[in-house]
């Protein structure tokens, strides 16, 4: 099940992709490359997911081995068996356990609940990749084991769901409201700053007279518009 903290929901997907090759590039690898290849910022296909705090899609090639850990003060087991021979050492560590699939990494941090989230992924996301052809999720999916099932939102919700791993950890810039709220509020301390630093020096009967048509452009009350755009990086 995601994990959630108030509002928002921590999910986690780790997706298999498939033990092949399409003209001697392997599925990973072309996963990879459209990964690398996703529009950023407000271009980003993420940034017209709604509700979307934090997101990032990455290929995990493998588990890390890390050996025996280091905590002992004066020595740990695998030194006292270096004292007879390297055999007995290597027979002291751990197994070395490796992935038989190379996997399709999705996590996020995300205001409400899932199934609402997965069925904004599925029908929002989109974007026009460096060939000028029109994608949707489909395409980044669309080498790993079994997703040749998923047809719509539902199948996608449920596959996406087989995939899930608990998630415990949060992104700590979100507070609990909706991504709407943030961005507002965002766009209002962006334009409050610049107002401040464009009135410097004014009389007060300018600046009541100037702020007034500050709030009347700015909308505070207004969640819609004007706004900070999903994924605006820069002012």
């Amino acid at each position: 099940m995601a994990t959630k903290s108030g509002n928002a929901t921590a999910l986690t997907v780790l997706s298999p992709i498939k033990n092949g090759s399409l003209d001697e590039v392997s599925f990973s690898d072309i996963t990879r490359e459209r990964c690398l290849r996703l529009p950023i910022h407000e271009k980003s296909p993420l940034s017209k997911v709604p509700n979307t705090y934090l997101a990032r899609l990455f290929i995990l090639d493998d588990v890390y081995y890390e050996s025996l850990p280091a905590n002992d003060r004066v020595f740990n087991f695998s030194d006292i068996t270096s004292l007879f021979s390297d055999s007995a050492r290597k027979k002291a560590l751990p197994r070395k356990d490796h992935l038989k699939s190379k996997y399709l990494v999705f996590s996020s941090n995300f205001y409400g609940g899932l199934d609402e989230y997965l069925a904004g992924m599925w029908d929002n996301w989109s974007y026009v990749d460096h060939e000028n052809i029109q994608r949707d999720v489909r395409h980044i999916w669309e080498h790993c084991v079994a997703f040749d099932r998923v047809t719509d939102s539902a199948s996608f919700i449920h596959y996406i769901k087989r995939c899930q791993l608990d998630a415990s950890l949060f992104f700590n810039g979100s507070t609990d409201d909706s991504l709407q709220e943030q961005l507002k509020s965002l766009y209002l301390k962006q334009e409050f700053t610049r107002f401040a630093v464009e009135h410097q020096g004014q009389g007060a009967a300018e600046i009541q007279q100037a702020f007034k048509a500050f709030i009347e452009r700015v909308q505070p009350e207004n969640l819609v518009t004007p706004t900070w755009p999903p994924g605006k990086s820069t002012p």
